[in-house]
C-alpha cells in the first residue's frame, strides 16, 4: 500500500465495548477497529502491549465484556477514500450463484476449491472479504473456516448472536453440538462399516511458515468416523463424520489409518494422485464439507444445511463408476 494512501496518525482512542461485542475476541474486535490494518501489526500491537483492556496488558484471544474499555494506539489507517483492489467481478457472480441458504440470522454457501476462506499471507481477497464485497450492507462474520483446497458448506452469520450461538457450539464438547459430514474418496480399499479414529493431532511448522499437522500425543484430542459409500476402482467413497474441527483433521486421520485422501498433495500419495489425475481428471483434493446441522435459538430452531458435491468431483465418481 502506498503512502498517499494513509492518513495521518490518530491519537490513542479509548474504545468501550458495545453490547453488541459482548463475548468477542479482542483480536476479532480490532480487526473490526482498524479495518484494512494488517492482521500482523494488530498482532505486534497486542505483544507489545500497545493495546490495552481496562488498562490492563491482554492476550489475543481475551473475550471482552461490554462496558470493557479497550485503548488502541496511534496508528496509520488506510484511507477510506484511496482507491481499493476490487474484488473481481467473476468471483461474485460465482458467489451469488453459489448461496445454498439464508436467512435472518446466517447465509451458507457452497464455498469452491481454490477459495480461501479469509485474505492474508499474500491471498488478496477470501471468501469472508468477497461476501463482505457482495453484500456490503450485512455485517457478515465467519462462523468456521473450510481448507483452501476443500470445497463446500461454509457458514456466515449475519448477526452478532447467531455468531456467539455458533462459536459456543463449536467449543461445547470440542465441537460436539455441531453435526459435520463430509464426503471424501480415499486412496485403496476401507474396511466395510464405520470406522472411528481417535487420534490428537499437533499443529506444527515447516520451514517457511507452512502449517503441517500429524498425530501427537501431545497435540489436541480429535475424532473421526469414516464410513464407506461406494467402492471405485480399488478406492473408497466414504462419508466422514468429525466430533472435533481440527486444522487438517480428516486428511491427517486419512493418512493415519492408511488411506489417505485422493487428490491431497500434503499428506498423500503422489504416484496414485497422478494416475488418478490422467485417467479420471482428478485435478486437486476431494473433500468436500457435505452438511452441517445445529440449533440455534436455546434449541428451538433446527438447521440442516446442504451444499451438493462439487461438479468437478461429480465428474471424477461418475467417471470411476
Amino acid at each position: 500500500m502506498s503512502d498517499s494512501a494513509l492518513s495521518a496518525p490518530r491519537g490513542v482512542r479509548m474504545v468501550t465495548v458495545p453490547e453488541d461485542r459482548d463475548g468477542q475476541r479482542l483480536d476479532n474486535f480490532l480487526l473490526g477497529q482498524l479495518k484494512g490494518v494488517p492482521k500482523s501489526l494488530i498482532y505486534k500491537l497486542l505483544r507489545s502491549g500497545q493495546v490495552r483492556v481496562n488498562g490492563g496488558r491482554v492476550k489475543p484471544e481475551r473475550k471482552l465484556l461490554a462496558g470493557e474499555v479497550v485503548r488502541i494506539p496511534p496508528i496509520s489507517v488506510p484511507d477510506e477514500n484511496a482507491e481499493k483492489p476490487d474484488v473481481a467481478q467473476g468471483l461474485l457472480k460465482a458467489l451469488a450463484a453459489a448461496i445454498v441458504f439464508e436467512d435472518n440470522r446466517l447465509l451458507a454457501i457452497n464455498k469452491p476449491s481454490g477459495l480461501a476462506s479469509h485474505g492474508g499471507s499474500g491471498i488478496r481477497h477470501g471468501a469472508i472479504e468477497a461476501m463482505r464485497s457482495l453484500r456490503p450492507n450485512d455485517n457478515l462474520e465467519l462462523v468456521h473456516r473450510l481448507d483452501r483446497d476443500t470445497s463446500g458448506l461454509l457458514i456466515f452469520a449475519k448477526k452478532r448472536s447467531a455468531l456467539r450461538e455458533l462459536q459456543a457450539l463449536l467449543r461445547e464438547d470440542h465441537g460436539a453440538g455441531i453435526e459435520k459430514k463430509y464426503m471424501a474418496l480415499l486412496i485403496g480399499r476401507m474396511p466395510d462399516g464405520t470406522m472411528d479414529v481417535d487420534a490428537p493431532l499437533h499443529v506444527g511448522l515447516r520451514q517457511g511458515g507452512e502449517r503441517h499437522v500429524q498425530v501427537n500425543a501431545m497435540g489436541k484430542i480429535s475424532i473421526s468416523h469414516f464410513k464407506v459409500l461406494q467402492r471405485l476402482d480399488g478406492h473408497s467413497f466414504c462419508e466422514v463424520r468429525i466430533d472435533t474441527g481440527r486444522t487438517h483433521q480428516i486428511r491427517v486421520h486419512a493418512q493415519h489409518i492408511g488411506h489417505a485422501v485422493a487428490g491431497d498433495d500434503k499428506y498423500g500419495d503422489e504416484s496414485v494422485n497422478k494416475r488418478l489425475k490422467t485417467k479420471y481428471g482428478l485435478k486437486r483434493l476431494f473433500l468436500h464439507a457435505a452438511s452441517m446441522r445445529f440449533f440455534l435459538n436455546e434449541g428451538r430452531d433446527e438447521y440442516l444445511l446442504d451444499a451438493p458435491l462439487a461438479g468437478d468431483l461429480r465428474s471424477v465418481l461418475d467417471k470411476m463408476a
